[in-house]
Order: structure tokens, then C-alpha cells, then sequence
């Protein structure tokens, strides 16, 4: 069965942009791993400056291992760590759950790197797609939004807003709530896809919290949007 991810480096620096950089995929029936740049690596060069990982050194390089890369591995809990089969409740996977599974979901955050992974988005027949994100930004709206915030529930609606004004990125997708508290932003690397989805069909997506996990930090409030839009470009 294959399956891809994408890596996504954030410039630290002024501008706090999200780079999509790099591709894994793998054949997990014949345990095969391959990752490659995308020209999203390039880009994050020339605009901020993106260091190649020591691990992949060639930004043409096509890198080719029969077990998970170390940089991906290292953010996959160890099958025998205490506390593994909790942490897989939290987020909402079965405990039989591989490796590409958890980094899809947790999105393979470490607060001592610069680094996050989301998944390929796969359009099904009638051109939805669904995507599932950790909440970016919620440190920034007011204190309200964020009292706010800690009273979502598993399930509870939300709204996808289009920012055209935003001073860091321009465009950007805002989350609210029902009663119209700003709570956050959708990940930056997602922003064109969902934008598309947004303005070709207004009125054909929906959004909701997947899950809430207290007393795990607020970023860990997990969302799924489910958005309509024929015609959509899925590539990072």
C-alpha cells in the first residue's frame, strides 16, 4: 500500500511562512521509503534562506531507505513507550495504527525544530477532499477568542474565512466559531487549496472540531474541514 506525506519548513525569521519543502512516500507492504525536495524547497531558499537538512543534502537528491527516515521516525511515538495507547486515543487512531497514520494526524510537531507534516490531499470521485489540521496562530487572537477556544467541544461546528489583508501572508484562512470568535488560522501550507475550495464553492464545505485534548497545550485542538471543489489543484 502506498502512501505519501508532505514536510513543511516554517522561516523562524520576519516572515513566519510556511514552506511546503519535501515528499515522503512509501510502499508499506514492501517496507520502502523515499523522500525528494519539491519546488517548494527551492522557493524557501530564495525567499528565506531554507538550510537543506543534513539528512538529505542534495536538493536533487532522491533519497531511498528500507526503513523510516530518522527525521520522520523521531516524531512517531515508539511502539513500546508508556502511555502509547492513550496518546493514539487522543488522536482519535486505533492502536494498530503505522507510522504514516500518526504523522498525518499529529502532524509531526516537535517544539525544538521548524518542522511539520500533513498529508497528500485526495480528492474522491465527486471532488471533495477532506483534510484534518492542528490550529496555528490561536496565541494571537484576543483573550476572548481564546476563553473561547477552551470551551470547543468534539463535533462543534466552525467557520472557514477567507483573510485577504493578512500583513504576513496576504491570504490566509481564518477559523471562527459559530458565534463568530476568530480562533486561530488554518496552516499556512494548506492555504491555497482551501482557498480555491472556499471561492468556487462557498457554500459546499464545513468544517468541525475533531478533537480537544486538555490538558495537552491548545495547539493540540485538532479541526477537520471537508471542502467541495471541482477542478481543485492538490500540489504543494
Amino acid at each position: 500500500m502506498s502512501k505519501s506525506l508532505f514536510l513543511a519548513w516554517q522561516d523562524k525569521g520576519n516572515s513566519r511562512e510556511w514552506f511546503p519543502i519535501g515528499r515522503l512516500d512509501a510502499d508499506l507492504g514492501q517496507t520502502s521509503y523515499r523522500f525528494r525536495y519539491t519546488g517548494g524547497a527551492e522557493r524557501a531558499q530564495s525567499e528565506a534562506g531554507f538550510p537543506l537538512l543534513v539528512e538529505f543534502p542534495e536538493l536533487d537528491g532522491d533519497y531511498r531507505a528500507t526503513r523510516l527516515f530518522p527525521l520522520f521516525r523521531n516524531r512517531v511515538i515508539n511502539p513500546g513507550r508508556s502511555g502509547r495507547e492513550d496518546y493514539l486515543r487522543r488522536l482519535d487512531l486505533p492502536l494498530e495504527a503505522d507510522p504514516f497514520e500518526i504523522l498525518a494526524t499529529n502532524g509531526g510537531y516537535r517544539a525544538t525544530d521548524a518542522y511539520e507534516v500533513f498529508p497528500k490531499l485526495m480528492k474522491a470521485p465527486d471532488g471533495s477532499f477532506k483534510c484534518r489540521f492542528f490550529l496555528h496562530g490561536w496565541r494571537y487572537v484576543n483573550s476572548a477568542a481564546q476563553e473561547r477556544l477552551q470551551g470547543l467541544s468534539q463535533g462543534d461546528k466552525l467557520y472557514l474565512t477567507l483573510e485577504l489583508t493578512n500583513p504576513r501572508t496576504r491570504f490566509a484562512i481564518q477559523i471562527q466559531t459559530t458565534d463568530y470568535h476568530m480562533i486561530g488560522w488554518a496552516p499556512r501550507y494548506l492555504v491555497t487549496d482551501l482557498v480555491m475550495a472556499v471561492t468556487e464553492k462557498p457554500r459546499d464545505y464545513g468544517a468541525h472540531v475533531v478533537r480537544v485534548n486538555p490538558p495537552w497545550p491548545l495547539r493540540n485542538s485538532e479541526f477537520s474541514s471537508k471542502c467541495v471543489a471541482s477542478g481543485i489543484g492538490i500540489s504543494p
